[in-house]
């Protein structure tokens, strides 16, 4: 059958794979598109396995958000320039849609979810890796389905938070989520902070004391001691930081004004945790052009 013009155009339309492929596929399937768009699937999933040990860092922070209901997902791949990508972003934002409607309660029955169109979330995944030619991955996802009030927030795509406050209005809520994407609390309150943690700021705060502080009586040094301690505890939670809003108050003042209590929060950022491969491309360079 002859591989016409037409045809081949068709075939990039449907499958989002390059001009030379989509003749490769129509050529080894003798014309039929059909067989040709599985052909393509299954080289793009070759082409995504060879392609998964590759650090990916970079990528998006993307929000699925409907009242109480909310998602963040985080996408990554391997350079900025595909982060900003067209159908990357593409991908990005229909996977958030997919994690928010599916009720995915994780990375692993996310990527096993319906793909608009036919085939799972993975398998778009790995089609993609086929036409960008970089290691994508779905990392990372958390959710939120709540009676109470949810405030999001991401920033630039590189920050995204989720909060969940019961009480208060849906801008405070979405206020309280911008503060923690600028500050990144690791504690809602103190309350929250782990009791070795506590013991280990006393342990300092202790080895700290002058030696005229430590011949006071005990009551003392335990109201200097615990003053230390309360200071930097104070300032690793979200209450006892200064709202981002109004540095005057802190989180904890403005949550009372508004009557407002935060029970949960979550914060992602792009690429955290990943070990990122240094690039010396002066190196690179000369290994290239034979000179190293």
């Amino acid at each position: 059958m002859e591989i016409t013009a037409q045809l081949v155009k068709e075939l990039r339309e449907r499958s989002g794979a390059g001009m030379m492929e989509c003749k490769k596929a129509l050529t080894q399937n003798n014309g039929d598109i059909e067989a040709a768009i599985e052909w393509l699937r299954k080289q793009g999933l070759a082409k995504a396995d060879k392609k998964a040990d590759r650090v990916a860092a970079e990528g998006r922070i993307v929000l699925g958000h409907d009242g109480g209901k909310a998602v963040l997902v985080e996408i990554n791949c391997e350079t900025d320039f595909v982060g900003k990508d067209t159908s990357f972003l593409a991908f990005a934002n229909e996977v958030a849609q997919v994690a928010l409607t599916s009720g995915a309660p994780d990375v692993r029955e996310l990527l096993d979810m319906v793909w608009p169109g036919g085939g799972s979330v993975d398998q778009a995944r790995q089609t993609l890796v086929a036409k960008i030619g970089e290691n994508i991955q779905v990392r990372r996802m958390v959710r939120v389905d709540s009676a109470n009030k949810v405030g999001a927030y991401v920033h630039g795509g590189r920050i995204g938070v989720l909060v969940e406050l019961k009480g208060g209005s849906a801008d405070f809520a979405r206020n309280v989520a911008m503060h923690i994407a600028a500050m990144n609390p690791p504690h809602i309150s103190p309350a929250h902070v782990p009791a070795e943690i506590v013991a280990k700021e006393r342990e300092i705060a202790l080895a700290q004391v002058s030696e005229k502080d430590k011949a006071k009586p005990a009551e003392i040094l335990e109201k200097i001691t615990s003053g230390k301690v309360n200071k930097v505890i104070s300032e690793m939670t979200l209450t006892g930081q200064p709202f981002v809003l109004d540095t005057n108050v802190t989180v904890e003042a403005a949550l009372k004004k508004e009557g407002a209590e935060v029970l949960a929060m979550y914060r992602l950022a792009v690429g955290e945790g990943i070990e990122k491969k240094e690039e010396d491309f002066h190196a690179e360079v000369m290994k290239q052009a034979g000179l190293a």
